[in-house]
């Protein structure tokens, strides 16, 4: 099926050269580029987090603790009042 997609300049020139060094038609690269994206786990949180550096354990549960020992504190001045 034909169809026309409106690329910004510098998009369209970025796929036709990456195109271009793979040895494939632009229309080949668009069809795959779309296929991929279709494929692809539909993202969410999860995918959006995925690539964030992971925090190790030890320092999870000693920023819970400090969170736990603020909230207290917030709790007993709001008691005093």
């Amino acid at each position: 099926m034909k169809t026309t997609v409106d690329l910004p300049d510098p998009l369209f020139r970025r796929a036709k050269a990456t195109a271009a060094e793979r040895g494939m038609s632009l229309k080949s690269f668009i069809t795959r580029a779309v296929e991929q994206s279709l494929a692809a786990p539909r993202g969410g949180w999860g995918s959006a987090l995925a690539g964030l550096p992971q925090v190790p354990g030890e320092t999870l549960e000693t920023v819970r603790r400090s969170i736990e020992a603020s909230d207290a504190a917030d709790l007993s001045l709001q008691k005093d009042k």
